[in-house]
């Protein structure tokens, strides 16, 4: 029930009814309004200056999680980046070692990732920032792994070719030495017989009763048959691949022709003393990609420990050459 309120009138010394003119009752309600308006806003901005908005509240969480999110894939990537650094040291110092393969440079592989950011420095980053730095991260390892996934083929190709290598590579006598007693002079400084000064002597010299058979020591293409007045007689060169050649020279003759293809085990020839030669016997040459190298080093197919170690000896013996 609305209470109504009376004023005693002093002019006509009665209680009269107090009525509030509609004028005095708008201010009223005119200042309510504007002083909850006044209120509100100095409210909402004490809370979201001092306190925040829900909505920031929820950014910030939102951010935070982000930025955890982005320490753990951080800290996921130094461990991808610390295993493609193996992958890839094992890649040059041991699978392509064993394949005798070019090791690929640093060069050739992506560029190294950067330095991680320091936390405070990441704390500064604006999200954009934050995201190319993952992007760049991850594109530069994509780029890595591609590049070792090529690696990796090409050893894969290797690994089908390597008996087709190990045939291609030079591995038995020229002639047959079961007794080892055929070796006559090694590699290295000897006795010239006709000069008798001291030269290189790039080959081994097996002395053998002439029309003794003459072996290619592996698979490849004859590439030189005859005598090219090059001092060596009668001689064949043929081409392994992968780098090697071998030489017979001196042959009293020859069976291989030029552009024939050569098994290991395959005569070639026979011993005689054509050349620059003291009597009959078989120089035989070992080149690996241009160079002439050791041929002691490549009878490891038929010959035991005991044997290699002997033959060894007499190559290392300083002595007069055949040639």
């Amino acid at each position: 029930m609305k209470k109504i309120k009376y004023y005693y009138n002093t002019n006509t010394l009665r209680y009269e009814k107090l009525e509030t003119p509609l004028r005095v009752k708008v201010l009223r309600i005119f200042g309510f309004v504007a002083a909850a308006f006044v209120t509100a806003t100095l409210i909402s901005f004490i809370a979201f200056r001092f306190v925040g908005s829900p909505a920031e509240k929820i950014l910030g969480i939102q951010n935070e999680r982000l930025r955890d999110n982005y320490w753990k894939l951080s800290d996921q990537l130094k461990t991808m980046d610390q295993k493609m650094k193996e992958l890839e040291k094992r890649d040059n110092d041991v699978y392509r070692s064993i394949f005798e393969a070019t090791p690929i440079p640093d060069s050739a592989r992506a560029k190294k990732l950067e330095e991680q950011m320091e936390i405070d420095s990441v704390e500064n980053m604006a999200d954009k920032d934050l995201l190319n730095s993952i992007v760049n991260t991850m594109k530069n390892l994509g780029s890595r792994i591609e590049m070792q996934k090529g690696s990796y083929a090409e050893l894969d190709k290797l690994v089908n070719n390597k008996e087709l290598l190990l045939s291609h590579t030079p591995a038995i006598q020229p002639v047959s030495n079961k007794d080892l007693s055929r070796l006559a002079s090694g590699f290295g400084r000897r006795i010239d017989p006709i000069y008798k000064t001291a030269k290189m002597h790039a080959g081994l010299d097996f002395a053998a009763p002439q029309g003794t058979p003459i072996y290619a020591t592996a698979d490849g293409t004859v590439i030189t048959s005859g005598n090219t007045n090059n001092g060596y007689g009668n001689h064949v060169v043929i081409n392994h691949g992968y780098g090697y050649e071998t030489l017979y020279g001196h042959m009293v003759r020859v069976k291989a022709r030029s552009g024939q293809s050569v098994k290991r085990g395959e005569v070639i020839g026979w011993v005689g003393s054509t050349g620059k030669s003291t009597g009959p016997h078989c120089h035989y040459e070992v080149h690996k990609n241009g160079q002439k190298i050791n041929p002691v080093y490549f009878f490891y197919n038929d010959l035991s420990p005991d044997q290699f170690d002997r033959l060894l000896k007499q190559a290392a013996a300083s002595n007069q050459s055949l040639d």
